[in-house]
């Protein structure tokens, strides 16, 4: 698989097979969410959530099942963040 960096962003090129493998590696690593990593490796969230949830699986069910829970871990506490993200938001504006 082929590595282009540029900047902050990692895109990768070639085997989509790989591409799910590396995704799912870098979400259990750093605990991070499909919008995290869609915008690190510079490809869509649609990309990063089919890779994961549909090509992953049948390529290595092992690291699926990993990278899920770090999912569901991260879909349990989206209502925390959004409401943390609100408040932020309304601060801001008082200020």
């Amino acid at each position: 698989m082929e590595h282009i960096g540029i900047g902050r962003v990692l895109i990768l090129k070639g085997n989509i097979e790989e591409r799910a493998c590396e995704l799912a590696t870098y979400i259990i690593e750093n605990r991070t969410t499909v919008r995290e990593a869609a915008r690190r490796f510079g490809i869509s969230k649609s990309t990063v959530h089919k890779d994961i949830q549909e090509r992953l699986p049948l390529y290595n069910r092992s690291l699926y099942l990993q990278v899920k829970e770090v999912l569901d871990e991260n879909k349990a506490q989206r209502h925390i963040r959004g409401g943390i993200a609100t408040r932020r938001k309304y601060r801001r504006a008082r200020e």
